[in-house]
């Protein structure tokens, strides 16, 4: 019983319980390259988020051993995220009007509240928000939050400052600006990033960011190009977190719920789509629910240690996998270690540039770029290219969090309109007597005075009006007499609602007049439940319900007739997927 909870809440720790030795050395391995990514990445996003340095690091250490025991990833890294740290900066650096402390403490709160929406989603169930985004929103949403940071970070790069907070009002600035270059700052950009790139391409098994930013600071100390206006990280101060209570009024509070709702929904998708990749690749099942749980528990986690808000690391996941990263235990040494710098080797990270920091933000904003995939889906599926285009263009124009609140919208509008107005089918026999739909091939043909037909979507309050309009709609072009009509009911009726009953009432009561029998097929019992609840008449001079479709058929009246006259084969009865198979794709 012990074993079953453990496994059911930390499904992690779980798992750590059946390691296996001969993986110690290969994590170990995997824990220092992770360090060796997330080290200048974390002080980076902590730029990006408008915080000092050393939170950056605090926002790893107990994310990262909390989710190595919630979790059930074995190769995750979380941690900070380009899109999670530029929709923090975006809703927190209005209400801090400046004020650092203020600022710090309502990223902390913001952080803390985006972990409780996570755990509420959990406690409901909700893993299903990780298909909610579609990948065309999220691909335009992470394309719009990536230049959004290219723009932001490059008058740092340049030794320059923006005067606004807009991505087109700084484009429109940044041209103006160049006249005021500050060019020891462009020197130690020029410097990081082509070391940067020099690593990469020639030693690319080398921790490249973390050299490049050491490489920018030893010239900064050695040089003493602090007093030449090189701005730096500066003085921090380390050591262990020191809880703090917020001492801002509740008006700001109410300003951070939805922004905090929104960043759960898309850390925990873009989470989600890396988890999911990894462990496809490995061999291994992930659980939704958990996966919530677990990114709630982090986030909490973090704002407890004074850090901001955690998404799943795709860069470091990455890392950690091709590193030969087994187990869990990959996060908790690169945790320890990282805690080693956050308490006790701190000091030299006041010498890293700024600059610096910004030249690998913008290059990790640049692996999220991928404007080539949104053209591509021009061709592949156009429905996709324009939601990834509006919510690209959203972030653009009017910013990351409205971008996102639309990208939100887009994906509720877009399941709505799959359910509200599905494909639908009419079925007929083939040569063999295998029930197919009925298109332009003419591999089926419909049975004389028969109207077979299938509504490819869940029957509820919003779309049964349109069910109705269909299938009388069906029942009226077609150029043979119908007697008879049979609703495929497995794929439509799928629980009680009253207004769909009601509706099937107003269709039986309209069929009646005109001569013609309804029958349900499938789903006999439930059927006869909910048509009870319903007031929907069963039987005589009402709806007729059978067991499948098969037997649905073969007791019609006409279907016999048909045979006999010799107009169509015999039917074929055949397993439930078997009959899916033989339909459409586009039923399936």
């Amino acid at each position: 019983m012990k074993s079953i909870a453990v496994q059911s809440w930390l499904p992690g720790l779980y798992q750590l319980k059946h390691y296996q030795r001969e993986w110690l050395l290969d994590d170990a391995r995997a824990a220092l390259s992770v360090v060796a990514v997330a080290l200048p990445v974390a002080i980076a996003y902590a730029q990006l988020t408008g915080v000092s340095a050393i939170v950056g690091l605090y926002s790893c250490v107990l994310p990262m051993m909390i989710y190595a025991l919630f979790g059930t990833s074995k190769q995750l890294i979380v941690g900070p995220d380009a899109a999670t740290c530029a929709v923090i900066a975006a809703v927190v650096s209005p209400l801090a009007a400046g004020d650092p402390a203020k600022h710090w403490q309502l990223v902390m709160t913001m952080t803390a509240m985006t972990g409780g929406w996570c755990l509420l989603a959990s406690r409901f169930k909700l893993g299903v928000f990780a298909d909610f985004l579609s990948r065309p929103i999220l691909l335009g949403l992470l394309n719009g939050v990536a230049l959004t940071i290219i723009v932001g970070q490059f008058a740092k790069v340049f030794g320059l400052k923006f005067e606004n907070r807009d991505l087109l009002e700084r484009l429109y600035e940044a041209p103006g600006l160049l006249l005021d270059l500050h060019w020891q700052t462009v020197l130690i950009s020029l410097v990081t990033a082509l070391s940067y790139f020099a690593i990469k391409r020639y030693r690319p098994a080398l921790p490249a960011a973390m050299i490049a930013i050491i490489l920018a600071a030893a010239l900064v100390w050695g040089f003493n190009l602090e007093s030449y206006g090189v701005k730096v990280v500066g003085v921090i101060q380390g050591g262990l977190p020191a809880f703090q209570t917020p001492v801002f009024n509740l008006g700001d509070m109410r300003e951070l719920v939805m922004p905090a709702l929104n960043l759960a929904v898309v850390s925990f998708v873009s989470m989600m789509l890396t988890a999911r990749s990894f462990a496809a690749k490995n061999g291994y099942d992930i659980d939704a629910d958990k996966e919530f749980r677990a990114l709630g528990v982090a986030n909490l986690a973090s704002a407890f240690s004074q850090g901001f808000a955690i998404s799943g690391a795709d860069s470091r996941t990455a890392v950690n996998d091709a590193n030969g990263g087994k187990s869990q235990l990959v996060s908790i040494l690169a945790a320890l270690i990282i805690a080693l710098v956050a308490v006790f080797i701190y000091s030299p990270l006041q010498y890293i540039p700024i600059a610096a920091l910004g030249v690998v933000l913008i290059v990790a904003s640049i692996s999220l770029l991928d404007l080539k995939g949104i053209w591509t889906l021009r061709k592949r599926d156009k429905d996709a290219f324009y939601l990834a285009s509006i919510t690209l263009i959203a972030v653009l124009v009017i910013g990351v969090i409205p971008g996102i609140t639309l990208a939100v919208l887009l994906g509720l509008f877009q399941f709505l309109r799959v359910v509200m107005r599905p494909s639908d089918q009419v079925l007929g026999l083939d040569n063999k007597g295998t029930i197919r739909s009925i298109d332009d091939s003419g591999k089926a043909k419909p049975i004389p005075g028969l109207l077979i037909y299938r509504f490819n979507s869940p029957l509820t309050y919003f779309n049964a009006p349109y069910f109705k309009r269909r299938l009388l709609d069906n029942a009226e072009i077609k150029e043979q007499h119908i007697d008879c009509i049979i609703i495929d009911a497995v794929a439509s009726f799928t629980h009680l609602d009253l207004s769909v009953m009601a509706t099937l009432a107003d269709v039986q009561t309209m069929l009646k007049k005109r001569g013609i029998r309804l029958i349900l097929a499938g789903r006999k019992r439930s059927l006869r439940k909910w048509c009870e609840a319903g007031g929907v008449a069963v039987g005589d001079g009402g709806v007729v319900l059978r067991a499948d479709l098969y037997l649905a058929i073969k007791l019609s009246g006409v279907y016999q007739q048909a045979v006999e006259e010799g107009q169509v084969p015999e039917v074929q009865k055949q397993p439930d997927d078997q009959q899916a198979i033989n339909v459409t794709p586009e039923v399936v």
